[in-house]
């Protein structure tokens, strides 16, 4: 197991969504680090269970699980995201279907929905 505790996060590779994360999760889970799963628009690919895109995501969360004792998951959409560029309301359907999909895995951790607005500005959507 890696020294120090961490969390995990399901975030695109937006680099404007990065450093809001990071301060929320450790803030809000008293977590030393943040292990970053990134794809461009990652909620897409899990909400229309995109096999290998999902393949890769599951593997990656799965290490932040098993070999760092992650006990929390985030999966997170944001404003403006070219991989995924859909308005709020559609992005927040995506993240529930997302949730249901990856809390079916049985990894026996906890899930959370976050949404980024384009201040930076973290808000739980599930």
């Amino acid at each position: 197991m890696a020294e120090g505790t961490f969390v995990t996060a399901v975030n695109c590779m937006d680099g404007r969504t990065q450093l809001p994360i990071i301060e929320y999760m450790t803030k809000r889970y008293g977590v030393d680090y943040v292990d970053m799963v990134t794809e461009p628009g990652p909620i897409k690919f899990l909400a229309e269970n995109d096999e290998a895109t999902v393949a890769s995501i599951r593997r990656r969360i799965e290490i932040s699980v098993n070999k760092h004792g992650s006990k929390v998951c985030a999966i997170i959409g944001h404003d403006d995201c070219g991989g995924n560029p859909v308005d709020r309301s559609t992005q927040e359907a995506q993240i529930h279907k997302a949730l249901a999909l990856v809390k079916s895995w049985g990894l026996g951790i906890d899930w959370i929905g976050l949404y980024i607005k384009d201040n930076a500005t973290v808000e739980q959507v599930a």
